[in-house]
């Protein structure tokens, strides 16, 4: 039935056990069978690995192609791909999808009647299938595996693969059975795909893939309650890391011997929380991940301090959200009224060391009243990373008057989350009992998201701005810095936490222009078609198929078989039906144009630099120096280096001013190590400069090279 299709020998990556180079065009078979010309991001990649028998994890957005980079790789073998699936629901249409296509695939599940489940029984066991989707309860099944054994299994498809985490949202155990696969096909390469991440299971995923980088080094992982060091080992343990847990609920027995199996290396990872490590002294732990935001920057200094004492390089990390926050205040209620305000500030201070731009070591010496006199350290985040910094001025203008016209209507100051909500006009019975739905202020900040208001207030508390009382409610007040701000309109530069957009520019994006006239006929056309096979209107063509198809008016094969999403299946099944539609449709009505940017929301400008950069431009024309400028305007080095890296972007300082930079030598120099270094990283670059040049100011001989490599 299906002898025309590929078989291993053309196609995969190893044939007969013995790997072989195998050139495969796989944008020609993209074309062939889901009708596209180009893959998107990181799917030639993923289909890479998979054909070449590696185990993957893929985490994309909704809608970034995930099912592609199995389906793809299940019509290059010989065999059957298994797609784990925990929506029964979904995978008719999936299965209705993929055959419209052309591709064999099935299901099996509890909708099916005895009839319609022996027969695709018969057909798995004829091989007459490339695809089977069906639920983890029903795999794991041992009558289910048992016969599954007698199919020339492929790959295994894990699909929504954050059912796996108990973290995430739609925590499913059963998934967690799927290890067993391993044990009865373990030569069976995996592919596990998600587009749902929570913040818990984002940094389930980071610590595994922090801790598998660093194979031969051990480390000790910070959680917040037993619970979690408990789940982290396990997982950890499960997925190759050799861990152990250590907590005060442990007898002293189990705590001594996990300890000594740390300190003798025999467990590479200790899962711990506060309670240990007070005493411990092993040398060589080269790496401190704080799982959950510890509770002070006291406690975080002494945990950081476990890690390099035999001066050798480690790392410390910490992975926050700003939902650890409101876990931490939910334990901080229980306490006494006056421990609970200690704990509240020393919560904040913990929090602004979390989001701050500044040298992290600056910063912690700082708490601890000491100065660190040089501009950089060299070695956290910000300094070798600096983070991309915006004009605040008028967002932080808005939320300063909001504070005050806020307190001064009721007399009494209110918390962030009120003062968000008077931003982004709530339509309560809270704000309409209080007034403040009356407010100049209200509903001034609908352009932007909750998320991004909560941490321009947290940023603005953090820079000195507003300040929070002590107790329990949290309250904002304008510090005189505040007030200073709001009537003399200081600039103020804030960091980027989050994207700033318009919520309707960013759902035009990507828009493609067409004839909206023609569209909808098509669109007509498709339901028909639809309707009369029993599946959903998208499995016959996408809106995006369709808009080219009213954009670019095909009236012959040779002109359908380039509209994306025409695979050859679709075009022998649709192509008469659609060029028949499109031909009715031009007898009457005139061909448009469309201008080859018209799918583009956003007209192609050359970028400007806002107020801020451009105080720094002028000062850097005026012939100062970076060091000059920072002192002035008191910035960091690296905010400076980003406002002349976009006016070089933007044409504002030209390629010639590189002498203002380096000298010939250093040109030559670092010219060299670019070259040597095959992506360009500037860490590596840095690196093999000796460390010597700041990361801004390779990023300014970058945007150079970039600006001449253009004008050439």
């Amino acid at each position: 039935m299906f002898s025309a299709w590929p078989t291993s020998k053309q196609y995969s990556a190893k044939c007969g056990g013995a790997a072989k180079t195998i050139v495969v065009d796989l944008s020609a078979i993209l074309k062939k069978h889901f009708g596209y010309d180009e893959f998107r991001p990181l799917q030639r990649e993923i289909i890479r690995d998979a054909l070449a028998g590696r185990d993957v994890f893929v985490l994309m957005p909704t809608g970034g192609g995930k099912s592609l980079c199995f389906q793809l790789p299940a019509l290059m073998r010989d065999g059957l791909t298994i797609v784990v699936s925990p929506l029964i629901s979904l995978m008719k249409d999936q299965v209705d999808a993929l055959q419209t296509s052309g591709i064999p695939a099935t299901y099996l599940n509890s909708t099916l009647d005895r009839d319609e489940a022996k027969a695709r029984w018969r057909g798995l066991h004829r091989g007459e299938y490339r695809m089977l989707y069906v639920a983890p309860e029903r795999l794991m099944l041992d009558t289910f595996l048992e016969r599954a054994l007698n199919w020339n299994i492929a790959q295994i498809a894990i699909d929504e693969a954050h059912c796996i985490s108990e973290w995430g949202h739609d925590f499913r155990p059963e998934y967690r059975e799927l290890k067993k696969l391993r044990k009865h096909l373990p030569d069976v390469p995996t592919m596990a795909l998600t587009a749902t991440a929570t913040e818990r299971v984002r940094s389930d995923e980071q610590l595994l893939e922090f801790i598998r980088s660093r194979p031969n080094e051990s480390g000790i992982v910070y959680c917040a309650s037993r619970k979690r060091t408990e789940s982290v080992a396990r997982n950890l343990n499960e997925d190759g890391v050799s861990a152990k847990p250590y907590h005060a609920g442990l007898t002293a027995a189990e705590r001594t011997k996990n300890q000594e199996s740390f300190l003798r290396d025999d467990v590479r990872v200790v899962t711990a929380t506060i309670a240990f490590g007070m005493g411990i002294n092993k040398p060589n732990v080269r790496f401190v991940v704080h799982y959950d935001l510890p509770k002070n920057l006291e406690s975080y200094y002494q945990e950081t301090g476990r890690a390099g004492r035999d001066g050798l390089p480690s790392e410390c990390v910490l992975l926050f959200s700003a939902s650890d926050v409101a876990k931490q205040l939910h334990f901080i209620d229980e306490k006494s009224e006056s421990e609970a305000r200690i704990a509240r500030a020393q919560l904040r201070q913990m929090v602004h060391y979390a989001e701050t731009r500044e040298c992290r070591r600056a910063a912690l010496l700082q708490y601890f009243g000491e100065q660190y006199s040089k501009p950089s350290c060299e070695g956290c985040d910000n300094c070798l990373n600096p983070r991309e910094t915006f004009d605040g001025t008028i967002p932080a203008q808005k939320f300063l008057s909001c504070v005050h016209r806020v307190q001064a209507k009721s007399g009494f100051a209110f918390g962030l989350n009120h003062i968000v909500d008077v931003l982004r006009g709530a339509d309560t019975e809270a704000m309409r009992q209080r007034g403040h739905n009356e407010l100049s202020t209200y509903g001034i900040g609908r352009d932007l998201k909750r998320e991004a208001w909560q941490a321009i207030g947290r940023e603005l508390l953090r820079l000195g701005f507003v300040e929070c009382a002590p107790g329990k409610f949290a309250t904002l007040a304008l510090t005189r810095s505040g007030q200073d701000a709001l009537r003399q309109r200081t600039l103020i530069t804030l960091t980027k936490q989050v994207e700033i957009v318009t919520r309707d520019q960013k759902a035009r994006a990507g828009a493609i222009a067409c004839d909206e006239v023609l569209f909808e006929r098509l669109r007509g056309l498709r339901r028909k078609l639809a309707d009369e096979r029993n599946v959903p209107a998208y499995v016959i063509f996408s809106d995006v198929s369709l808009r080219e198809m009213a954009r670019n008016y095909p009236t012959n094969t040779s002109e359908f078989r380039r509209i994306a999403g025409v695979g050859e299946q679709k075009l022998k099944d649709f192509a008469a039906p659609f060029l028949s539609e499109i031909k009715n449709y031009l007898a009457t009505n005139p061909r448009r144009t469309f201008s080859e940017n018209a799918d583009s929301p956003f007209p192609q400008r050359r970028p400007r630099l806002n107020d801020s950069q451009s105080e720094t431009l002028r000062r850097f024309q005026k012939g100062e120096s970076v060091d000059e400028i920072a002192r002035a305007r008191g910035f960091v080095r690296s905010t400076i280096y980003s406002h002349l890296l976009a006016a070089i972007e933007c044409g504002k300082i030209v390629p010639q001013s590189r002498d203002r930079f380096f000298t010939p030598a250093q040109q030559t120099e670092i010219a060299a190590a670019f070259r040597q270094v095959s992506n360009g990283g500037l860490v590596d670059v840095r690196a093999l400069l000796g460390n010597k040049y700041d990361i801004g100011l390779l990023r300014v001989f970058r945007a150079f090279a970039a600006r001449e490599a253009i004008a050439i």
